[in-house]
Parts: C-alpha cells; structure tokens; sequence
C-alpha cells in the first residue's frame, strides 16, 4: 500500500493538532476497550487462579514492553526521516488485524504472541509526540502535550466503559471492536491527516540512532534533560502499576465485576480529561512548569497511597481525582525536555522517551504483578494487596526529590 504524501504546510497548524488529537483518541478508544476482560480472560485460562493469572499478566505485560523497547527508538528514526504520518498509519493498521489475531485467540500463548505483535505495532503515541512538537512553539508545548493527555482521557472515558458492557456479553467481543476501531482510525488519517515535518527538516535514517541503547545517547546530552529522563522513567515504572494489576486488584479487594471495572476506568479517564484538557493550559501559565510538575507528581504519590491503603471500594475512587492530577506532570516534563533539542531530535527524543517507557514496563509488570501474588497467596506472612500501590508511590516519591533538584534553576 502507497500512503499518499500531504503537505505539511498546506494545512493550519491548530488544524493538524485536532487531526493528531482525534487519532489519539481514537487509538486510545481501541486501546482502553480490551482492558477490562485482558486479565479476566487470562484468569478464565487459568482456571480462576488469580495469582497464576497475575503473575502470567505480568509476563505479557514485560513482554510487550520489551518490544515497545527494541521498536519505539527505530520508529521515533524512522519518523524523523519519512514523516510522523506513515508511521502512525502504519501503526493503526497492524494494531487493528493484531486485535483480529487476539480474538481468535484459543490459548493463553496466543494472547501473548498477540501482545507481542500490539507491543511492535503501538508507536502512534510516541510519534503524536513528535508531532505536536514540529507544530507547536515551545513555549505553548506543555498545554499541547496535554491535550494528548486529555485525548487518552476521552478514550479511557469510552473504551473501558464500551469494553465493560461488550465483555459482558462475551469477552471476546471488546477485541472485535478494538480492531475496528483502530482500522477505522487507519483509514481517518490516510484521507485527512497532514504531514507535519517537511522535507528539509528531516534526518537520515541511522542504526546508531534508532537502536535503543544509541536513541539514550541524546539523553545523556545535557545534565537536566537526565535528570528529567530520570523522573519520567520513575513515573512510567509507577504507573505500571495500573494495567498490570488494577483490575486484579480491585475483582479480588472488592469483588468488582467486568461491568464495574469499565466505569471506574471510564471515571478515571473523565477526571484525566478534565485536568489535561481544561486545567493544563491555566494552570502552566499561572504557577509555571515546574510548579506544575511537582505538584503533579506529589498527586500521583498521593494517589497511589489511597489505592493502596483503601479497604473499601468507595476510597479507592475518592484517590481517582487525587491522581488525576498527576497528568500535570507528564506534559510539563516533556516541555522541559522538548527545549533542550534541536527539530531535528524530536522523534529521536520521542522514541527514546518510549524507550524509557519500555524499560519501565520490563521491570514493572513483575515487580507489581509479583508483589500482588505475594502478598496474597497462600504463603504470604503479611496479606497486603495494596503492596503494589504502595511501591509505586514510593517511587514517584523519589521522582518529586529529582525534580525539584534538576528543576531549581529553570523558569
């Protein structure tokens, strides 16, 4: 297939980010719809063992992050050298026949071949990254990146919710309507969807910049973009947390059912929204994007407690508005790090952020999924099924004394 090239400067600018926005969402929508029957279709082939189950999700979960490690630096080079655009068509269209291949799947081995194939395929995030960066001043960065934010908050709003009500009615059907869903976004961005970086920005592909060991190296190229790409780290390996064990957690605390699980999820995406979408903008301006960060991550390490410690269901959804202002930090710490390089870097920073989000999601699915098991298994000394939230605010923790130190000179 011949992806018909678009002018990126044929097109307004505030134009292309809605276009980019929309297939946020929609990516996000088809994302969010297999969430609340993944595990629970994992615990079904597992007889209903919830630790085995936890502990094999676990195991997806790393490898999927594996390959978004190995892939999202070649993806973020590959961008920077043929366009944001075909790597984002791309990308929907194998996620799409990858939510075809999972649905079929008879096994649990098929599940994870499955996410194997969704974690090479998911690099429209990143490269969306990218390309509010070619179409935005950097001054006006941190509110762009968080309407991305508020896009993954529309499409956690619908898709858990959409994905709760199909999986009650088989729990295969949400995988159906994830690959339409994200065929369909296929086809919005092949017929509207512009090209952002022209021809004379572009740099030429290079292994030593696309393998992901190489795509760090521009980390390393100034002594607070690090420390920046130490938070962020810390805040991926924290959020971990969520996809691998939430839905676990809360069927297991709570004795949440599928339903349940696809409206708390939906709860969780509408306070995001409201924050990313409404609040970033005034809030940046007002208090800067430092005060924003900090504040941002002591929300989440607040949030995560919450969850941690809650013994009944109605804490644990007084912590979602608490953590949804995390979302302040995520854009104000991708601003930050969008100024310190060149036009030319941006996918290359983008994919090397993902590479970041890959190695969290190496370690965090068992660290979290571990911890769960442990202590709740048969053998655990100390039954704490809040354990993994607990770690996770912990870590970001950690993240709130880094950046405030990388942070104290910047304005």
């Amino acid at each position: 297939m011949t992806i018909p090239p678009v002018s990126p400067s044929t097109q307004p600018r505030q134009a292309a980010i809605f276009f980019i926005l929309i297939t946020v969402t929609l990516d996000v929508l088809s994302f969010g719809i297999v969430i609340p029957v993944l595990p629970k279709l994992v615990e079904d082939f597992m007889s209903g063992d919830t630790a085995e189950a936890a502990s094999i999700y676990g195991i997806m979960g790393m490898a999927w992050a594996l390959m978004q490690f190995v892939c999202s630096p070649i993806q973020g080079a590959l961008s920077d050298r043929f366009g944001r655009r075909p790597i984002v068509l791309l990308s929907n269209l194998g996620l799409g026949l990858d939510y075809i291949f999972m649905a079929l799947a008879p096994s649990v081995i098929w599940l994870f071949v499955g996410r194997v194939i969704s974690g090479i395929a998911a690099s429209s995030f990143s490269t969306a990254g990218a390309y509010i960066a070619d179409v935005t001043p950097p001054e006006k960065r941190a509110a762009s990146f968080g309407m991305i934010g508020a896009a993954f908050g529309l499409g956690f709003i619908l898709g858990p919710a959409v994905g709760g009500l199909l999986g009650v009615v088989d729990p295969r059907l949400p995988f159906w309507g994830a690959a339409a869903t994200s065929l369909v976004n296929a086809c919005y961005g092949f017929f509207v969807l512009p090209e952002s970086l022209p021809r004379e920005k572009r740099m030429n592909f290079s292994w030593r910049r696309a393998n992901p060991i190489g795509s760090f190296k521009l980390l390393r190229s100034h002594r607070e973009l690090l420390s920046l790409a130490a938070v962020v780290f810390l805040g991926y390996l924290g959020h971990a947390v969520l996809p691998s064990v939430a839905v676990l957690y809360v069927g297991y605390r709570y004795g949440w059912d599928t339903k349940a699980v696809g409206f708390m999820l939906a709860g969780a995406g509408v306070t995001a929204m409201i924050v990313q979408g409404l609040l970033m903008r005034p809030l940046t301006a007002r208090f800067g994007e430092r005060k924003t960060l900090l504040a941002g991550l002591l929300s989440g390490a607040l949030g995560f407690a919450v969850y941690g410690v809650a013994t009944e269901g109605w804490i644990y959804c007084a912590g979602i508005p608490i953590m949804a202002f995390w979302g302040l930090a995520g854009p104000s710490a991708q601003a930050f790090m969008s100024r310190r390089v060149s036009s030319f870097e941006q996918g290359q920073l983008q994919g090397a952020i993902a590479g970041l989000s890959g190695i969290a999601g190496l370690i965090g699915p068992g660290l979290f999924t571990q911890a769960f098991a442990l202590f709740i298994g048969a053998q655990a000394g100390w039954h704490l099924p809040g354990a993994p939230f607990l770690l996770a605010s912990l870590l970001l923790f950690v993240g709130i004394a880094i950046a405030w130190r990388a942070t104290r000179t910047t304005r």
